[in-house]
């Protein structure tokens, strides 16, 4: 993984902002800090975090709120949000991740453990970044390949009434020739297509999507409501 990772640590407390800023910086991750949600808020916009480690309870504006309004901006709702908690209760937990947070860790914790999540949340968001580009190209490669095949019969099209136009007139010999070449390197290029289609098709059945990754994510939150 890329250890050149941007995170926004936000915290009320000086003592956790100059330990994890130590920390992670030793580490080679790139730090900011804020001391509650408004100041933070001003800094994800300046510092365009890779992932934001969040302290719940804060003055001004607690890590709850600032959830709220990081992932109701376009701009910034996927960047990924830890959030550290003294509150243990699952209803806590589950309001957080309803939210839209990607890990919940209560207090105390130990550095290993919250260093250990935030490789895995980043590690998570790269895989579903590289999905969602793998998803935008085959989308754009199956519209291609139907204006391609619409552009062939168009083609098609014209060299028949080319041929028509010729059957009303002395057949060249040239003519009928390159007309009849055309016609075979088309039928070569459409059975490409169609070959072409046909494995973007098996592959897709294969593949895990992005909704799938989704549902799957939120089923433990659901058995934990039940």
């Amino acid at each position: 993984m890329n250890t050149q990772k941007k995170i926004l640590i936000v915290d009320d407390e000086t003592i956790n902002l100059d330990f994890f800023d130590l920390m992670l910086s030793k580490l080679g991750f790139v730090v900011d800090k804020a001391r509650d949600g408004v100041e933070a808020l001003e800094k994800v916009k300046r510092f365009l975090p890779d992932l934001v480690l969040l302290d719940n309870i804060m003055p001004r504006m607690s890590g709850w709120e600032f959830t709220k309004i990081l992932k109701a901006d376009v701009r910034y709702k996927d960047i990924p949000i830890i959030m550290l908690s003294a509150l243990d209760d699952v209803k806590d937990k589950i309001e957080g991740f309803e939210l839209g947070v990607d890990d919940y860790i209560t207090k105390p914790y130990n550095f290993s453990e919250v260093l250990a999540r935030i490789r895995v949340v980043l590690r998570n968001r790269e895989l579903f970044a590289q999905i969602a580009v793998r998803e935008s190209r085959l989308n754009l490669a199956e519209e291609l390949s139907v204006d391609i095949k619409r552009s062939l019969l168009n083609f098609v099209k014209s060299i028949d009434d080319l041929d028509r136009t010729i059957e009303k007139t002395d057949k060249n010999p040239e003519i009928v020739g390159m007309t009849q070449h055309i016609r075979k390197q088309i039928a070569e290029l459409d059975a490409k297509i169609e070959k072409t289609i046909s494995e973007w098709e098996d592959l897709k059945k294969d593949e895990i999507g992005l909704p799938v990754l989704e549902d799957n994510f939120r089923k433990p939150m659901d058995r934990e409501q039940e």
